[in-house]
């Protein structure tokens, strides 16, 4: 009795064959709508063994092709084919597709760069009803999963825990939340290679220019050009130093990282052997922010300012989401006087503006564990400005949303530039845990009206299309063949 309740419950998930595999012959007779088909993303490689499991109870529950393992499978191709086939069977008058066109949602399950990955593709893909994406958090940090309610700690594998999370999916509510496009520029080397900047190097969602466009303006002969974009943070300093360093080892001994406490635990030995908690001994007073690099922000549209950073700060981040490092929120809550006083705002995730914080040391970032501790509040912008020249040291370390590497800094009178812009939209599946707020219900996760950002409005049409690609998916459009004249 119990297991056909549950086959009853599963159907609500399902997608048909017919629409998954271009080809299929469509069932007989009238076919059931389910209530929320969902398209499933692994990264079977997250969480020691559990990606694995996980991978198989979602086969073994669901139609297994609508289950797809991120290392045998891009995601670009995967929602591509399925977008192209939607459409192509809505136009022959299939109810179904657009049913499920219309009720379909995203779960990715893997760390907070392989959700970034999947908000990246979303994003390039420019589908008509971009499904909204539901994260289970199978990293470390786990903070975009976290941000929205799912929790931060690596979840059941078995077929109960796995219902549960989807019918967690199936009652979430869309929450929108800004992206942040960003872009970096360094001349190419007068010799040698552009050691270690290369594509394998580099998070999943920033990429060489050539892989997004070969004629945006943007782009500058003689230059390396990058560009991508992240949901949550970019961070600069000691704590992407501390990140790359646990990335590293994991990379070369992963025998040894094969649990979530584990990891953390060694996340934390690094955090001391790095000199982050004696950063005044360990860390050189050049790598410090303001010795490393000019940061200016731009507080109105068009209007770039410089943006004073005390000496001391070892680490900087740029914050969407109220999750970082495990969960702890550097922004904290401002008062209202200081509100007024600083012109500053709560922490809205769909504002359009993005949270800029400092840190001396990890000492420092142990505030963040009191109720009302917060890192040193730098300022709130629409967008950033990092430009480094020659001189203070000949490398810093970066990291977005999870991802880190190690950034060469210009050995010649030249500069290194790393800009981020706010850059639209995208939908998240929101419990009712939700820490993140929106400006629209600041009470709670809601879903509303995307208000179109108009900050580009004094490019050229061709310069605004090129912007809205971040680089994530090696396809960027439904094919010409399929005539669909309401896509965005």
């Amino acid at each position: 009795m119990g297991d056909s309740r549950s086959e009853d419950i599963l159907k609500e998930y399902n997608i048909p064959n017919y629409i998954l595999l271009p080809g299929s012959e469509v069932g007989d007779g009238p076919a059931y709508v389910p209530a929320c088909p969902v398209i499933v993303f692994i990264n079977s490689k997250s969480g020691g063994q559990l990606g694995g499991e996980l991978l198989n109870t979602y086969r073994t529950l669901l139609n297994q092709n609508q289950v797809f393992d991120l290392g045998e499978e891009a995601p670009d191709k995967v929602l591509h084919q399925l977008y192209v086939t939607l459409e192509m069977l809505k136009s022959s008058g299939d109810v179904l597709a657009a049913e499920i066109q219309k009720r379909l949602r995203i779960v990715v399950a893997g760390g907070d760069g392989t959700a970034s990955w999947l908000l990246g593709v979303v994003c390039d893909l420019k589908l008509p009803q971009p499904p909204p994406i539901a994260t289970v958090p199978l990293g470390t940090g786990n903070n975009l999963p976290f941000s929205f309610g799912w929790g931060k700690r690596n979840p059941g594998t078995d077929r109960q825990a796995v219902e549960s999370f989807l019918e967690h999916v199936r009652t979430a509510k869309e929450m929108k939340i800004d992206s942040w496009h960003i872009i970096m520029r360094m001349r190419t080397p007068k010799e040698g290679a552009c050691d270690p900047i290369a594509p394998l190097e580099l998070p999943h969602s920033l990429h060489a220019f050539h892989r997004v466009s070969k004629t945006d303006t943007l782009n500058m002969e003689g230059y390396h050009t990058f560009r991508g974009g992240f949901w949550n943070y970019f961070s600069m300093g000691m704590d992407a130093q501390v990140s790359y360093a646990f990335h590293s080892e994991r990379k070369l001994h992963p025998e040894k990282f094969k649990n979530q406490l584990v990891n953390q635990k060694a996340y934390l030995k690094l955090g001391c052997t790095q000199g982050w908690f004696c950063a005044s001994l360990f860390h050189p007073s050049s790598r410090n922010i303001a010795q490393l690099t000019k940061v200016r922000i731009m507080k109105r549209h068009g209007q770039w300012e410089d943006l004073h950073i005390p000496r001391s700060i070892r680490s900087i981040v740029c914050l969407n989401l109220p999750s970082f490092s495990g969960g702890l929120n550097p922004w904290g809550t401002p008062n209202r006087k200081k509100l007024h006083d600083r012109d500053l705002t709560p922490p809205y995730v769909d504002d359009g503006l993005i949270e800029v914080v400092g840190f001396r040391d990890a000492w420092h970032g142990l505030v963040l564990l009191s109720p009302k501790g917060h890192g040193t509040r730098l300022a709130q912008a629409k967008g950033i400005r990092f430009e480094f020249h020659k001189g203070a040291a000949d490398h810093t370390f970066m990291r977005i949303d999870g991802e880190p590497w190690k950034q060469p800094l210009p050995v010649d009178d030249d500069t290194v530039v790393v800009e981020i812009s706010h850059f639209g939209q995208v939908s998240m599946l929101a419990t009712p845990h939700c820490r993140s707020k929106s400006v629209y219900d600041p009470s709670s996760p809601a879903s509303h009206q995307d208000d179109e950002d108009n900050s580009d409005e004094e490019e050229t049409a061709e310069d605004l299309e090129e912007r809205r690609k971040f680089g994530a998916a090696n396809t960027f459009k439904i094919p010409d063949g399929v005539d669909i004249t309401h896509l965005s």
